[in-house]
Formats: C-alpha cells, sequence, structure tokens
C-alpha cells in the first residue's frame, strides 16, 4: 500500500506534466509578455498624483516607466520642454499619438502649474480641482504668495490633495 501511494504521486506528476507539455506551456517570449504586462499593471495600480512625474524635469528613465513610451515619445516630451500647459502638453504630444493615448499619458505627468499664470486646465491637474473650482481660483487673482494661493485652495480640497498641489507648483525663481 506504501508503495501503491509512492507510484499514485509520481504518476500524478507525470499527468500534470504531460498537460502542460500538451498545451503547450508558455514559450520564453509568452513568459516576456506576462511579465511586462504584470509590471505595467503595477505601475498603474501604484500610480498616484504623489507619483506622477513632472513633466519639464523627469529623466529619460523616469519616463520610460511609463506604459507605452519608447525612445520616440521620450523624444517628443523632451523635444517640447518646458511645458508651460497641460493644453500645450496636448497639443504637441498630441501631433504623434490620439486623444485617448495623450490621456492616458495625462495619468503618469503633470505640468507644473504657476498661482498667477496658469489656465484653468493646467489648474484642474490638481487633484480636487474641477473646472469650476479652477474658475474661483483664477477670478480671485493675483495671489500674493504661494501660501496666499494655497489657502484659497485649502476650502476646496483635503489635506491629501492640498499636499499634492504643493508638489505640482512651478518652482519659484
Amino acid at each position: 500500500m506504501k508503495y501503491l501511494t509512492k507510484y499514485m504521486k509520481s504518476g500524478l506528476l507525470v499527468l500534470l506534466l504531460g498537460t502542460v507539455v500538451a498545451c503547450g506551456g508558455n514559450t520564453e517570449k509568452e513568459t516576456e509578455k506576462e511579465t511586462e504586462k504584470v509590471a505595467k499593471e503595477q505601475v498603474a495600480d501604484t500610480t498616484s498624483f504623489e507619483a506622477k512625474l513632472n513633466i519639464n524635469t523627469a529623466s529619460e528613465e523616469a519616463f520610460r516607466t511609463i506604459p507605452d513610451v519608447g525612445d520616440k515619445m521620450v523624444h517628443e516630451f523632451e523635444e517640447y520642454r518646458p511645458y508651460v500647459s497641460i493644453r500645450q502638453f496636448r497639443k504637441e504630444i498630441g501631433k504623434y499619438v490620439d486623444e485617448e493615448q495623450v490621456a492616458a499619458y495625462e495619468e503618469y505627468i503633470f505640468v507644473p502649474y504657476h498661482r498667477n499664470d496658469s489656465d484653468a486646465a493646467t489648474l484642474q491637474q490638481i487633484p480636487g480641482v474641477d473646472e469650476k473650482v479652477a474658475n474661483e481660483l483664477i477670478e480671485g487673482r493675483p495671489y500674493e504668495t504661494n501660501e496666499a494661493f494655497f489657502e484659497a485652495l485649502s476650502s476646496h480640497l483635503n489635506e491629501e490633495q492640498l499636499a499634492t498641489a504643493k508638489k505640482y507648483i512651478k518652482a519659484e525663481k
């Protein structure tokens, strides 16, 4: 009986391996594609507003972490720097890919905004800022300091969104 169990386990293993082989298993290329797909999904799952790349300062290596960005798109991202608005980004990158792909890229990048100069679309990159809030902020201009702008923003955003807004603002010279 002891031997029967041992042989049954061996037979089951042989049967399992035979099934994998009969089904074709995974080729090396299929395995690489699956690994790449999982990696992209993980990047997408962990992409948050805080993890977005500043389009004006991100490195070539950082751009390559964005799904579907190859040599050509890295070059195009860098060619039009500095971007002054998200509309400029959409226009320039829209020459090379469709609107859907541009929107997909926007999930991973941001264009820094200026408290007194940015248009509504650029301000709307800030999480929690919709068209109405953006227009209210524009109507409240000029803001003497970034802190005055953040004070105006704070009535519309939660703490996490406000922290992100502080990361997205264009650095003062």
